[in-house]
């Protein structure tokens, strides 16, 4: 007789509990599916982490600390309305390119590299808001203009996204000048585009790969998609990332060595274990099984931004939304092939679980405008 009088009345608990979140979400702008979904990600990459890390609790506090940051980014960009952020993109853009040109002048260099600015109480790469302001600054020139869009307007938004893309390929960092092509590439496409443009674009590209590969590729970008041909040519070398991590995944079979129980990884023969090489970690010590649960999580990720990019109300939101939602999906297609020795070894890496803050804050930055977008569409719906 308890048990019959307690039921309900947790049911009906459960329901208020419900309402309220559900009011809460509203209230703060946020979307209840994207955000779990986002969540369920962060969760696993943190477990996965700690594996890969050797097991050192401050780097995986300090990640979740990070996260932390991120979900009040997404709560922060969630609060901005689509208009105010049409409107702020072009100054956005100006801002980033002007700070990319900083980096060229006086950036700091690591690693061969001269990606950074030292503000003195912060040290940042101006690239990363490349991946958010490119994309904001094509949707916001296309969202007045009739789409398809015609050859004047095309030859405009190409160079919005080569400008910045140059001048991030000198630092040198293919894989972001590749990621924010990515973005304001695919701004282009949901556009719309006829095939005579398209075909164009396909001979462009074409044409452009020896120039490419003899004036803008450094040494050892070549030797990366050389070595991506046959890893066996260099084994000690350049192949030695691609060869370590498809032993990884290989070993691991179908159900992986057991948590924290990967050789590879912790025996510290699998390198950039917690960062671009992370997707191996987890094929070694969850298996096949453990590789397509993580992409189902994406997956549920990636489908509900292309839904928040179907329902959205104008141009500008439906062109942003689509293109940070496909934009995503390449950053997750780009590392997995890499680690797998499918694609050369290009620094992207592995969304919401590998190791690392600016990346993790773009990426919720992303989401934060998919919410508004969302949220807005409710407003005006109503």
């Amino acid at each position: 007789m308890r048990t019959d009088i307690a039921g309900p009345g947790y049911s009906s608990r459960a329901q208020r509990t419900l309402t309220l979140t559900g009011r809460l979400l509203d209230a703060l702008h946020l979307d209840g599916p994207l955000l779990l979904s986002v969540l369920a990600v962060c969760a696993a990459g943190l477990i996965v982490l700690f594996s890969a890390a050797g097991e050192d609790v401050h780097i995986a506090l300090g990640q979740a600390a990070r996260v932390g940051l991120g979900l009040g980014v997404i709560a922060f960009v969630a609060q901005v309305p689509p208009r105010v952020m049409r409107i702020g993109a072009p100054f956005l853009y100006g801002v980033g390119v002007l700070l990319l040109v900083a980096v060229a002048l006086v950036g700091d260099v690591a690693m061969g590299a001269q990606r950074w600015l030292d503000l003195g109480f912060v040290r940042f790469q101006p690239s990363e808001l490349m991946k958010i302001a490119v994309p904001l600054c094509c949707a916001w020139y296309l969202h007045e203009r009739p789409l398809p869009p015609d050859f004047t307007t095309l030859v405009t938004v190409v160079m919005i996204v080569l400008v910045p893309t140059l001048l991030i390929a000198e630092q040198p960092d293919l894989g972001t000048a590749l990621l924010v092509v990515a973005g304001g590439g695919l701004v282009i496409l949901l556009a719309g585009l006829q095939l005579r443009y398209i075909l164009g674009l396909v001979v462009l590209v074409g044409a452009a790969v020896p120039v490419v590969w003899m004036f803008l590729l450094h040494g050892y970008q070549k030797q990366r998609v050389l070595t991506f041909l046959n890893p066996q040519t260099d084994p000690l070398g350049a192949g030695y990332h691609t060869i370590q991590s498809q032993i990884a995944i290989g070993s691991g079979g179908m159900f992986g060595k057991g948590y924290m129980n990967g050789s590879q990884a912790q025996l510290e023969f699998l390198p950039e274990r917690s960062t671009d090489f992370i997707f191996a970690v987890i094929g070694e010590e969850w298996g096949l099984v453990g590789c397509f649960v993580l992409m189902v999580l994406y997956l549920l990720v990636i489908g509900r931004g292309l839904y928040i990019a179907t329902q959205a109300q104008d141009t500008f939101s439906r062109l942003i939304a689509g293109s940070l939602t496909l934009t995503f999906s390449v950053y997750v297609f780009v590392n997995s092939g890499m680690v797998a020795g499918l694609l050369p070894v290009v620094g992207v890496p592995l969304p919401l679980v590998s190791y690392g803050g600016t990346s993790l804050v773009t990426l919720m930055a992303g989401f934060g405008i998919l919410m508004s977008v969302h949220s807005r569409r409710k407003l005006v719906s109503t």
